[in-house]
């Protein structure tokens, strides 16, 4: 594996936790243990957090992947990629804003904005997944240069 591949799968890695460590919180407040879903949430916070850390020094430092697949598919794959990235941004303020909520201890609040997150966090995860593997399994793309170097012109 090299450093086009690891990134990705490290970042990748990071949000399918995340996606899982909030179905866990979500099943241990259903019984009522709340000391466990907020560990269990923040858990899933900071996985998430690495997930973004990992992914903005790739972009930076290494660069993106672009679309390796058949030209044919390549509309339909950038617009699944916006669709993605939109998601992935709504569920990011939306997930903010849900901890915000809880720590602030809001809780009527904080429940049903919990619900549509962890439901849009859920759609990010696996649509993320999907990202993946279309662009470092199915079709391996090129790269692009590090946003340093096209900066920096170099």
């Amino acid at each position: 594996m090299d450093i086009f591949t690891l990134f990705p799968t490290i970042s990748t890695s990071f949000i399918v936790i995340s996606a899982i460590l909030v179905a866990v919180g979500w099943r241990l407040i259903i019984k009522g243990k709340r000391e466990a879903h907020k560990k269990t949430m923040i858990a899933a916070a900071i996985a998430a957090l690495l997930f973004f850390i990992v992914y903005v020094s790739r972009t930076l430092f290494v660069g993106n992947t672009s679309w390796g697949g058949p030209e044919n598919l390549s509309s339909i794959y950038h617009v699944f990629l916006i669709f993605h990235i939109v998601l992935a941004t709504v569920a990011a303020v939306f997930g903010l804003t849900t901890l915000t909520l809880g720590f602030k201890a809001k809780y009527a609040k904080h429940r049903k904005w919990g619900r549509i997150t962890s439901m849009i966090w859920f759609v990010t995860a696996i649509t993320g997944v999907m990202v993946y593997v279309l662009l470092y399994i199915l079709y391996p793309g090129g790269h692009t240069k590090p946003v340093w170097e096209v900066i920096l012109g170099a």
